[in-house]
């Protein structure tokens, strides 16, 4: 197999960098919140805000550059992202970091939908999923990597430094893109026909996103809540929970993985079932194995590992799914809706584990498979007219 072009790269780095921007506050919580002068639940609003900004705001970027040419608008989208961070330097009061953090947030809303867009645009007959799959893996990645880096770089140089590392991966992003990405745009331009009000009419489309809703719900109620359920189910103390981190990491990049390779041998439907399944059937072996506790850390590994393949799975074979129903001029809007919809997942499944954290951590994964197989069942008749319309 070929090795992937360099603008594919550049396109997954930047995917790295935003996500990593996004959480990575969490490993630099308390410094930021004592040298700001506000309360850790505060500053973890920055966190919030950032997340609630991007999904605001990705449907309507997406509008609003619809005759923009995508190269131009993802250039210029990184040059605002890192400005945004490296200009955290100057910061010293909340308030201004938060108006910074905003002003990151409305460039990352611009930035992954475009990614995502390009990647599947530009992608050879037959090589999409794995194109998808590749700018999914920069996701994958920051959390693997990204934000225990950034947390490191944080922890030996202060919390502005955290900041400038993410800006210094978005300039790096910037130049590869500069340099490696074509400037000639093989998607039309959006003509304000039929096809672009497609992605909003298509009861089929609709029904996606709201199956993306549910099983962002569902992977992120339990992965929210992972640190009690682990203490609870092997004893793992926090040294022992950053090996079963990077161990389910790993998993992740190997799931996204193997995703593209199988949408593009066996199509996104059976993709997204056998990883849906195997969401599901994770969660339910850890929730008979709760009465059981301690059970062997080897044991809660291997889980793990099959959990986040499975979870990191599903949201390229969604997009695909997605884009199979949308003309190609509505690429980045449909995938900048996309985007929403996996925040708004995200912060449901927090809701949805908290909720089911206060009855025992033990319920958490059980009502994470409840939440995931509704959106999988939900799916199951969106795929037979996905099949019949294809036929």
């Amino acid at each position: 197999m070929r090795a992937p072009p360099l603008w594919l790269l550049a396109l997954t780095l930047a995917a790295f960098t935003v996500q990593t921007d996004d959480f990575v506050i969490i490993g630099v919580l308390p410094a930021l919140a004592s040298d700001t002068g506000v309360s850790e639940t505060a500053a973890g609003q920055l966190v919030t805000v950032y997340s609630l900004v991007y999904a605001l705001t990705a449907p309507l970027w997406a509008l609003a550059l619809a005759r923009t040419p995508r190269r131009r608008a993802l250039v210029s989208a990184l040059v605002v992202f890192v400005l945004a961070n490296l200009a955290v330097l100057a910061v010293e009061d909340h308030s201004t970091l938060m108006v910074l953090r905003v002003v990151a947030a409305l460039a990352a809303a611009v930035v992954l939908p475009l990614a995502l867009a390009v990647a599947s645009t530009r992608a050879p007959e037959g090589e999409r999923g794995r194109y998808l799959a590749t700018v999914m893996i920069g996701l994958t990645g920051a959390v693997l990597s990204g934000v225990p880096a950034g947390t490191w770089i944080g922890a030996v140089a202060g919390w502005r430094a955290t900041f400038v590392f993410c800006g210094l991966l978005g300039l790096i992003a910037l130049v590869l893109i500069l340099c490696a990405l074509p400037g000639n745009d093989p998607v039309p331009e959006e003509t304000g026909g039929r096809a672009s009000g497609r992605p909003r009419l298509d009861p089929v489309v609709t029904g996606l996103l709201v199956v993306t809703v549910l099983v962002v719900a569902g992977n992120l109620g339990f992965q929210t809540y992972l640190a009690p359920f682990l203490a609870g189910l092997s004893e793992v103390e926090p040294r022992g929970l950053a090996l079963l981190l990077a161990a389910s990491g790993v998993g992740g990049v190997l799931g996204t993985r193997y995703s593209g390779r199988l949408m593009d041998r066996s199509g996104p439907r059976r993709a997204l079932l056998l990883a849906g399944g195997g969401f599901c059937l994770t969660m339910v072996v850890f929730a008979l194995l709760w009465p059981l506790a301690p059970v062997p850390v080897a044991v809660t590994g291997a889980l793990l590992m099959c959990w986040s393949s499975a979870a990191w799975a599903m949201p390229p074979t969604l997009q695909a799914l997605v884009l199979d129903r949308v003309a190609a001029d509505a690429a980045t809007r449909v995938l900048a809706v996309l985007s929403s919809a996996v925040y708004v997942g995200a912060a449901l499944g927090g809701v949805v584990g908290g909720a089911a954290i206060a009855h025992g951590a033990g319920l958490v994964p059980a009502i994470a498979a409840l939440v995931a197989g509704t959106g999988l069942a939900l799916a199951l008749p969106l795929l037979a007219s996905v099949r019949n319309r294809s036929a």
